[in-house]
């Protein structure tokens, strides 16, 4: 399939893909529509369910991250063989599902992402050695074999959810604002908003540089993923910035959009699915929505659970934060006034420096 980004009234072999992956799925018939190489409204139905059930971003539109999803979604656990393989990792929902069940078995995870990491390779470890197996990392017949014969051996409460409380509490007491480092990643988009000859990069991007400032005056060390007016990397090329570099915490800002300009707010969002979550991620989130709709006009859009890439690939709690509505008249003006922006990048920094603060008792 090529890379460009398929929609409703689209026609082609790309179509057919998708449909495909989606009557696999179970979520389209294979005989509803007349003719299967049309982007028509029925698969526009399948299409944003499926998004919606993944925690992407449901605009019904076939781009990149929603293809690679469709093509992780075809593997159910057993379907093939799994390891951990650095810089090659395995992706898919077959390792979500093992992930979710060896949680369920009480094996340490700290969450359930679809990606068979170093993390995934010692539960996976550790559940052979339990069960008496070659303790080699792979999940090939031998280990499935056993993996479907054990029941369920935990009842009540999550095993996930005592790890979540413990890693937020445990969050700040190994990091502080002097030792931490942290990645912004500010929208490169160059439309601009309403109203304005300001571009999402523009605010986004002065947003960052305010926050940057008052973060290093505390000693925080902040890197960013691309400089003033130029373009960012791919997602996924910025998630492996963030994991090579080792940061403390990702906070990424970005302006949303909507064809009803009466939309507005300002939200922030995590990773996170009806599985699993990053615990620290949502506490985050929750501080920053906090700060952010308490001291400026901007209505709370609260805090959401996602599965876009900087959120799902980086290894360290990240959160995104929607600024504002560029399509909104409201949200424009406000986002417009230098003093708005400096509120939001004041906000953004208390909320950091309450994540880190130390806990007692």
């Amino acid at each position: 399939m090529s890379v460009s980004i398929l929609r409703i009234g689209d026609q082609g072999p790309g179509v057919m893909e998708v449909r495909d992956r989606l009557v696999r799925l179970g979520l389209l018939s294979s005989n509803v529509s007349a003719a299967p190489d049309v982007f028509d409204d029925i698969l526009l139905a399948a299409l944003r369910y499926f998004q919606q059930s993944r925690g992407l971003t449901v605009d019904g539109l076939v781009g990149p991250q929603t293809f690679r999803r469709l093509e992780e979604a075809r593997w159910g656990v057993g379907d093939r063989v799994l390891s951990f393989t650095p810089g090659h990792q395995i992706h898919g929902e077959d390792v979500a599902q093992l992930q979710q069940r060896l949680i369920e078995l009480g094996f340490a995870l700290d969450r359930v992402d679809g990606i068979f990491s170093k993390a995934t390779d010692g539960a996976v470890r550790e559940f052979q050695r339990n069960v008496g197996l070659d303790v080699d990392g792979i999940c090939g017949p031998q280990f499935f074999r056993a993996y479907h014969r054990l029941a369920r051996t935990i009842s009540g409460g999550s095993q996930e959810h005592l790890r979540e409380l413990s890693t937020v509490a445990n969050f700040g007491k190994s990091r502080t604002v002097e030792t931490c480092s942290i990645l912004l990643d500010p929208s490169d988009l160059a439309t601009p908003i309403f109203g304005s000859e300001l571009s999402h990069a523009d605010i986004c991007w002065d947003v960052a540089a305010r926050l940057e400032g008052r973060l290093a005056a505390m000693g925080t060390l902040v890197l960013l993923t691309r400089p003033k007016n130029r373009p960012t990397d791919g997602e996924r090329t910025r998630a492996a910035l963030a994991n090579e570099s080792n940061v403390d915490l990702i906070i990424g800002l970005g302006l949303d959009q909507h064809d009803n300009p009466g939309a507005n707010g300002v939200a922030t969002y995590y990773f996170g699915h009806e599985f699993s979550r990053s615990a620290t991620g949502s506490r985050l989130a929750e501080i920053a929505q906090e700060e952010l709709v308490s001291r400026t006009q901007l209505t709370d859009a609260r805090t959401h659970a996602k599965t876009w890439d900087l959120l799902r690939l980086t290894r360290m709690p990240s959160i995104r934060v929607e600024l504002g509505y560029a399509t909104s008249p409201k949200d424009s003006l406000a986002l417009s006034d230098p003093g708005v922006r400096d509120c939001l990048a004041a906000g953004l920094s208390s909320a950091i420096t309450r994540i880190l603060a130390p806990r007692i008792g």
